[in-house]
């Protein structure tokens, strides 16, 4: 469009655009042809696109709206052409999740590898780092599972579709405390709800990492390196 074409004043323009009015009906009958077309490309896809995303599938359904928006709005632009689009694009899909459950190496470059980034109470920190999650994203996760103590969890594996596996230890274990440091309440409560041998009550937890160690002992963490302690919660 010309800017000696643009004229605040031009209200029909402004609310339905340079196509006549009557195109809002196309448009209807359109969006209803590509919104059923689309219910069955999506159920075509599988139960895993009404869960939890994967890289793959994701970029799929960012696909299939950039397909679908141009035949539903554009009046020079036909229904069958999207239609086409939708099966190409579902077949792509369909063919390199094919080749990936036949080859795991395809797959781990297509779909990315679970990664580990807590191990026996003790935060991965170069891990999360390289996967971009705050220690705060991970404290947030353990308080939604009710888990208050980083010394109880064995291992929390971030899956390639971006969700959190946890998995506990057998049995109570000291570790740093995962709720927020500002609220001193829930903490002495947290605290004097549990019970701690007199061995526990003098460990220390590294603020960084999550590493447990003596009271007395004054050296840094031996696995991040940190200095910054607070007392360990059972």
């Amino acid at each position: 469009m010309k800017k000696e074409e643009i004229h605040l004043a031009d209200i029909q323009r402004i609310l339905f655009g340079q196509a006549p009015p009557e195109f809002l009906l196309e448009v209807f009958i359109r969006t209803l042809v590509i919104y059923i077309v689309l219910l069955f490309i999506v159920r075509w896809l599988g139960k895993r696109m009404s869960g939890q995303l994967t890289i793959m599938e994701m970029s799929v359904m960012l696909t299939l709206g950039a397909i679908v928006s141009v035949p539903m709005q554009m009046p020079d632009r036909g229904i069958i052409q999207g239609v086409v689009l939708l099966l190409c694009a579902v077949g792509f899909q369909r063919g390199i999740s094919l080749l990936g459950f036949r080859n795991g190496r395809i797959e781990d470059i297509l779909q990315g590898k679970s990664s580990l980034l807590v191990k026996d109470g003790v935060m991965q920190i170069d891990q999360m780092a390289k996967d971009r999650v705050s220690k705060q994203q991970l404290f947030s996760e353990l308080r939604q599972q009710e888990i208050f103590n980083l010394g109880i969890v064995d291992r929390i594996y971030l899956e390639a579709c971006g969700l959190f596996s946890i998995i506990k230890s057998d049995g109570p274990r000291p570790g740093l405390p995962v709720l927020p440091p500002d609220d001193q309440d829930i903490l002495k409560s947290t605290n004097q709800a549990t019970t701690a041998t007199p061995q526990q009550v003098m460990l220390l937890a590294c603020v960084n990492c999550g590493y447990v160690k003596p009271k007395d002992s004054a050296a840094p963490c031996e696995d991040c390196g940190h200095d910054e302690w607070v007392n360990a919660v059972n």
